[in-house]
């Protein structure tokens, strides 16, 4: 297991590839709160649902002003097939070069399987983690976490 970055810790800069031309950078989205779902693989059954209930249920983030942004070491272009494929309406961000560097960083890269944690990190508008969730990684931790967390934030 790794050692999940805890709330009240200031949230690691980084800045992402979600095109193969277009970056993010989290602090772009300063001043909003920032959902951050690290999860394993674009293709994984687990992933695939994950993914596809908090795109049923983006408004309820965007209630609270929320941007969400999907992260894993998967590339671009695997990223853009799985997007179009499942009709995502939010950001999903390549972690690939260095291979979970960003990750790392939110102590969420498993070393030995060479993929992200199915992690949850909600912050604040100021970027610091409030709440932090490491999810077992065959399980989908659902969106209950996030939503307490956001009315949290109110």
């Amino acid at each position: 297991m790794s050692a999940i970055l805890p709330p009240g810790t200031p949230a690691p800069e980084f800045t992402l590839h979600c095109t193969p031309d277009q970056t993010i950078s989290l602090s772009e989205l300063r001043g909003k709160p920032v959902i951050l779902a690290f999860y394993p693989a674009d293709w994984s059954p687990v992933c695939g649902d994950q993914m596809a209930l908090y795109n049923e249920i983006l408004s309820e983030f965007h209630k609270h002003q929320a941007e969400l942004l999907g992260v894993s070491v998967d590339g671009v272009w695997c990223h853009a097939a799985f997007s179009t494929d499942r009709k995502l309406h939010f950001p999903l961000l390549a972690d690939f070069e260095p291979k979970g560097a960003v990750a790392k960083t939110y102590g969420v890269y498993n070393k030995s399987a060479g993929l992200t944690e199915r992690a949850l990190f909600v912050i604040d508008k100021e970027g610091v983690i409030r709440w932090s969730y490491l999810s077992p990684m065959g399980m989908n931790p659902g969106a209950d976490g996030i939503l307490t967390a956001l009315e949290s934030l109110s």
